[in-house]
């Protein structure tokens, strides 16, 4: 494990003010070095998807610092701050985020595309990545063609697709059976294995297993955090 992708010093953040005001992040520190899986865990309403908004330039904090491959998201211009999302980061969200009037294969390659990369390279990486979550025969349907399931694969090889370092996954597996949350597992996993970083939030302690440690967030603030025994040990004791 080496190079520190990411880096959250003293998070918080508040919404609104005065008696209504709510607290969803309170003094998080968290790092993400490469080759690191790091998964969150914690009640609903505990800060999970906060933390990976902030992290991922989505939402600026109340107090605190974010870092991401050295750059202070809090200097950087918003113009930077959109690149540093298209180029560095891959987000996979709860509601999928794909975009209607575009293919499978589009939805995919656009940030690609919007980064730069000229549309065949694009689209061959598209294919590379649907291919990944068995969705090869789907590049050209439309989002509303999909199933749930469908659609949060496509999701995820838009998140996993080109060079990105740092992959933010919230509740990846939510909308997927277990042999196929299994196998997008696998992929975040062997992404991360070969230099990427990645925080997972996941309710599901299975899932959990397949990080190199867990965070565990209650009413904003982290309470505890622990490695994880490697998943072959697991699937050895089960044997």
């Amino acid at each position: 494990m080496s190079g520190e992708l990411l880096r959250l010093s003293g998070i918080s953040q508040q919404y609104g003010n005065g008696a209504t005001s709510v607290t969803a992040l309170s003094g998080v520190d968290l790092t993400v070095h490469a080759g690191e899986l790091v998964a969150v865990m914690g009640a609903s309403g505990s800060g999970k998807s906060t933390l990976l908004a902030v992290a991922g330039g989505l939402s600026t904090p109340t107090a605190g610092e974010v870092v991401v491959e050295g750059t202070y998201l809090s200097d950087a211009r918003s113009a930077d701050v959109a690149r540093l999302r298209r180029r560095t980061l891959g987000f996979v969200f709860q509601d999928f985020n794909l975009i209607p009037t575009l293919t499978a294969r589009e939805n995919v390659s656009l940030p690609l595309e919007l980064d730069g990369w000229k549309p065949r390279r694009a689209r061959s990486a598209a294919d590379d990545a649907l291919a990944r979550v068995s969705l090869s025969d789907r590049a050209d349907h439309f989002p509303d063609d999909l199933s749930g399931g469908q659609q949060q694969r496509v999701a995820i090889a838009r998140a996993v697709a080109g060079p990105r370092s740092l992959i933010l996954a919230d509740e990846p597996t939510g909308a997927l059976d277990s042999e196929t949350g299994d196998t997008v597992l696998r992929m975040l996993r062997s992404r991360v294995d070969a230099g990427a970083g990645g925080i997972l939030v996941t309710h599901d302690a299975r899932h959990a297993a397949w990080a190199d440690r867990i965070v565990f967030l209650r009413d904003g603030r982290v309470v505890d955090e622990s490695s994880v025994t490697p998943l072959e040990t697991l699937l050895g004791a089960d044997s």
